[in-house]
């Protein structure tokens, strides 16, 4: 997929994640710059990084959570692959989460 002319998956993907609001910041998860590599497949599976604020943010499991479940909300979406980076528990959340239907 050309990264300058996202689909209009991506374009939804994207769209329902600024709908993903960090309660301690009031700002969307996009606006935050906490989603990174997000790309979306012909088949519809989305992959991307997720980067909690900090490395000790007390809301990155609730956050994580979020945001795999609003981009399962969007029509089209057919799996999703999240890593999470720059968190003390990384590794352990990235399992949680994928793991989690």
């Amino acid at each position: 997929m050309n990264e300058k002319t996202p689909s209009p998956l991506q374009e939804a993907v994207i769209a329902r994640l600024q709908e993903v609001i960090d309660p301690e910041t009031n700002v969307d998860v996009m606006r935050m710059r906490l989603i990174e590599n997000l790309t979306v497949d012909r088949e519809g599976k989305v992959s991307y990084t997720f980067r909690p604020s900090s490395p000790l943010c007390p809301l990155a499991v609730s956050l994580a959570t979020q945001i795999k479940q609003a981009i399962a909300e969007v029509p089209g979406v057919t799996d999703q692959e999240i890593l999470i980076e720059g968190y003390i528990a990384a590794e352990e959340l990235t399992k949680l989460i994928n793991k989690e239907n």
